[in-house]
């Protein structure tokens, strides 16, 4: 074991050098979105350990108004105590994320990042997942989604009905990176969903929330 996993409030150790997160910003600037290995093994299992103690809720079936409803099938918690592994590993992105950002010409964060808005969702096999659909604009700069545990699928596309859908890999330990409004002054918010759960399914969901505290 690692000495920075004998604190069990510790963020796991991130496997991305900075060239790593460099490109992936790169490419999140050309695409709006990338993805890179975050967590090995040992680093899932950390965090799914803090996980589990968190008291879950589950998610409304359908939000959104007429012609935009978005359809759901998860469970949720976004209560996490202070101090906690989550609340760690977003503190490590943050230092990581805009360490690279810091690096490139012109910086895409140049007011750096503050990751103040960490939610878990827990699929069940069989899930219906998630439609396609776009974080809300509150949430700026950069979204980070990584898997823990388990098998879906994930995509970006187009639009709400799915169209163009691309394959992204989310298995576990893996990161996706989507662009939210103020990355490299952009107003991007790339479509997304998760389909077809295999396996039950364990992702964190890690942003800068522009009006925090305020309801959703």
């Amino acid at each position: 074991m690692s000495q920075g996993r004998t604190d069990p409030e510790a963020a796991p150790a991130l496997l991305p050098a900075p060239e790593g997160w460099a490109a992936a910003l790169e490419t999140v600037g050309r695409q709006g979105h990338a993805h890179l290995d975050l967590l090995d093994g040992e680093g899932c299992r950390h965090l799914l350990a803090a996980c589990a103690g968190l008291s879950y809720r589950v998610a409304r079936p359908l939000v959104g108004t007429a012609g935009r409803e978005v359809r759901q099938d998860f469970e949720l918690t976004m209560e996490i105590p202070q101090p906690h592994p989550l609340r760690a590993l977003a503190v490590a992105l943050e230092a990581a994320v805009g360490a690279a950002a810091a690096g490139l010409r012109p910086n895409p964060l140049p007011e750096g990042l503050v990751f103040n808005d960490l939610i878990v969702q827990r699929y069940h096999r069989g899930s219906r997942g998630i439609t396609p659909h776009r974080d809300h604009l509150r949430y700026t700069g950069l979204v980070v989604l990584v898997t823990l545990v388990g098998s879906a699928d994930f995509f970006v596309c187009a639009d709400r009905s799915g169209a163009q859908a691309v394959s992204l890999p989310a298995r576990p330990g893996r990161a996706i990176l989507l662009a939210a409004p103020g990355f490299a002054g952009g107003r991007e918010r790339p479509f997304h969903f998760v389909s077809a759960v295999r396996e039950p399914r364990i992702s964190l969901g890690i942003r800068q929330d522009s009006r925090p505290g305020e309801p959703t």
